[in-house]
């Protein structure tokens, strides 16, 4: 096996000698851990890492979807006359809030790996939090451009963030489930914010609008989450703050399969050129894209609804339907995944078949049939779950700190572009039906399946090479250490702690 780090220096046919900063974080912790975990051990720990993190991760998604959508539940509450939006300055601020997020996206994943987690997302969260209650201080659209390139400036991290502390915390089966978890929570925001909305409406303030009243209730629930999250939120299992140090030790071994490690604070140059020239890195990525140009149905979605002739009232209370199915879906389509073996690709692509059908009732029933447009545009939302298991399969087939960085960074830029470049085809003269929109998301919806079952070829295909190799047992790997007499010494390390990527590793299968 070849290491290219150039501080890795062979010592002998057995030894490799590693500096400190090659090596995981989790490596000093695990240190001389001989003996395998015991299975009842290890489900208590990851009870506790659920009991601490996960709750706090499920509100935070769903707190900063709500934050994003507002401008689709203000739409119909009165920010377009309010500040005298045309249709063409409404789709523009969805569409900046992705072209900031994009161009901040690499700047943030290089920062969360630089700085401590938990701490650099709660700065973000409130800087965000301050900017959506601007929102309601806004009268024109120059105001709302640039609060609304503040959200997007800020939630470059949180996905990125979650995906990191994700694989730091849970085996990958576990991470598949645990994405799944905290990404439904976009659902929930949904159903919340539509009766926020429905909630607000009622309200009848001189001088202060419904839609002013929803900025201000959202942004002081998100300033009381910053907060919370700067004390409770951990960094990392190697300093969890509710994890004893026994328990965090055990806690880093827990994790050993994955052969992916903690973290590493240093970026390793290599690591990103072998991350820009690995093929998967560009078909995930082009997934991402494709996947989400359909996704600036979020901020045309309450349009739409009243377009069919539903007052305010019925169209926030509709609003709540769709969240309710993204819960569903993705609840059911990572449940199947983690309990079918190597089943990803093949879950993802089925649930975008309903979608098909829902596009075709969209744009083949007629005008008058209200109930059969409405079944179609809740159904041409069923295909999520596909990228949220691809956000958790990058994440486990991709090993190495600086890669898996970059390789998040590319995933979630692209995620911005179909984001960025989405709400730009929603134009006055295709209304009411929007034909070409629709017709732009259905050939999205055909592709993305496609690419998953191709990914999922090249995977395997990588795995058979890898399999038909000799197996390496050759050479060791220690750092030294110096006891608590003063004694400098060598120990052993794993394999699956140098922080080695998955090309690197000949011993990493890729999950399918």
């Amino acid at each position: 096996m070849s290491l290219d780090s150039p501080s890795i220096v062979l010592r002998d046919q057995k030894h490799v000698h590693l500096a400190t900063e090659d090596v995981d974080t989790g490596a000093q912790l695990v240190v001389g851990f001989t003996s395998p975990l015991d299975a009842d051990e290890a489900l208590r720990i990851r009870k506790k890492i659920d009991r601490h993190i996960m709750p706090l991760m499920c509100v935070l998604y769903w707190i900063q979807f709500m934050d994003k959508t507002t401008l689709s539940y203000a739409s119909i509450l009165g920010i377009q006359q309010a500040t005298n939006l045309t249709t063409n300055e409404y789709n523009w601020l969805g569409t900046v809030f992705y072209l900031s997020y994009l161009v901040l996206e690499f700047p943030q994943n290089l920062a969360l790996q630089r700085f401590p987690v938990g701490k650099w997302m709660s700065i973000n969260i409130f800087v965000w939090a301050v900017a959506l209650t601007c929102h309601a201080a806004c009268k024109n659209f120059t105001g709302l451009l640039v609060v609304r390139l503040l959200l997007g400036a800020c939630e470059g991290s949180i996905t990125a963030g979650f995906l990191i502390v994700s694989s730091m915390f849970y085996t990958r089966t576990e991470q598949t489930l645990r994405v799944g978890y905290w990404f439904l929570m976009n659902g929930t925001a949904q159903v919340v914010t539509a009766f926020i909305a429905f909630g607000v409406f009622q309200i009848n303030t001189k001088g202060f609008e419904p839609w002013q009243w929803l900025m201000i209730i959202t942004g002081a629930m998100t300033m009381i989450l910053a907060i919370s999250f700067w004390f409770l939120f951990p960094d990392s299992p190697t300093n969890a703050w509710f994890l004893t140090p026994d328990e965090r030790a055990k806690a880093v071994q827990r994790i050993k399969e994955n052969q992916t490690g903690v973290e590493n604070k240093h970026f390793k140059m290599e690591q990103l050129i072998e991350a820009l020239t690995d093929p998967k890195t560009w078909l995930f990525a082009l997934f991402s894209a494709l996947n989400n140009v359909p996704n600036s149905l979020t901020n045309q979605q309450a349009l739409i609804i009243a377009s069919f002739g539903f007052s305010i009232v019925q169209t926030a209370l509709l609003s709540c339907v769709p969240g309710i199915l993204e819960i569903l879906t993705i609840l059911t389509g990572v449940r199947l995944a983690a309990r079918r073996p190597n089943s990803r690709a093949y879950v993802g692509a089925m649930y975008f078949v309903p979608s098909w059908f829902g596009i075709l009732l969209v744009n083949l029933l007629p005008w008058s049939n209200q109930a059969g447009l409405l079944v179609g545009q809740f159904l041409a939302e069923t295909s999520v779950p596909g990228f949220v298991l691809s956000l958790s399969w990058l994440n486990n087939v991709t090993a190495g700190h600086t890669k898996r960085v970059v390789t998040n960074a590319i995933m979630l830029s692209a995620y911005c572009i179909g984001n960025a470049a989405g709400p730009l085809m929603w134009k006055e003269q295709y209304k009411p039906r929007n034909h070409v929109p629709w017709a732009v998301i259905g050939a999205c919806y055909v592709a993305c399946p496609a690419l998953l079952l191709v990914i999922r070829a090249v995977l395997a295909r990588e795995n058979r090479i890898r399999d038909a190799e000799p197996v390496d047992t050759s050479e060791e790997y220690v750092i030294e250490r110096t006891t608590e007499d003063g004694k400098r010494i060598e120990v052993k390390i794993d394999k699956e702690f140098l922080d080695l990527t998955d090309r690197q590793n000949r011993d990493f299968r890729y999950v399918l």
